[in-house]
């Protein structure tokens, strides 16, 4: 039986470090996924998986920008597959994985629900559960890093652990402390947040698990 273990991370070194160690535990590269912010231009040097347009209209090109990016990823380790989307409601992104490949275009605007809806979907789908998706789609929004590992039965508790160990982001802690702030679920059509913002955010959320 194939479980999804996901988890947020508050900055892309960490979300990094989690991926390498799924790897090194033998989790094929197709079902391993990273979402992360690109709000402060730090990846700049990647190339795009599909225009901001085209996500928008959920065209046929940005699906396949996205399996493009999957596919170098398995070619060099999925981080190498990483490419730049810009996604309404999340913003400037990069990506890999097969939160990005499936799910009718999860992450490339879906024609339900929108880019980031998709992604809310995508993860409810996979067996996350609903508030912490919201939880999730939000923290990347706001500048994290998002990490998603279909993995069997045999390997979930060690997959999980080990996303544990690189300060994931306990999704029922952060949610707390944004509904204390007023927010009550991820919004798709909220403005992404700019690179200050996400500064801010960085130094303000420090609850690890």
């Amino acid at each position: 039986m194939t479980k999804t273990v996901t988890r947020l991370f508050d900055n892309f070194a960490e979300a990094q470090a989690a991926v390498g160690e799924l790897e090194a535990m033998g989790i094929p590269h197709a079902d391993i996924s990273v979402v992360a912010s690109n709000a402060d231009g730090a990846h700049a040097h990647r190339g795009p998986l599909a225009r901001e347009d085209t996500a928008r209209e959920g065209g046929e090109d940005a699906g396949k920008g996205a399996v493009i990016g999957g596919s170098l990823g398995a070619a060099g380790g999925l981080l190498a597959g990483l490419g730049l989307l810009a996604i309404p409601g999340l913003g400037p992104v990069v990506a890999a994985g097969w939160l990005v490949s499936t799910g009718v275009g999860a992450l490339v605007g879906a024609a339900a629900g929108g880019a980031t809806g998709g992604l809310v979907g995508a993860l409810t789908h996979a067996g996350v559960d609903e508030k912490d998706a919201h939880v999730y789609a939000e923290g990347v929004r706001r500048g994290g890093s998002l990490v998603s590992a279909r993995v069997d039965d045999a390997h979930y508790a060690q997959a999980e652990a080990a996303l544990r160990r690189f300060h994931a982001v306990d999704a029922a802690t952060r949610g707390r402390a944004y509904r204390a702030n007023g927010w009550s679920s991820f919004d798709p059509a909220a403005p992404p947040d700019s690179a200050d913002e996400v500064a801010r955010e960085r130094n303000t959320y420090t609850p690890r698990i």
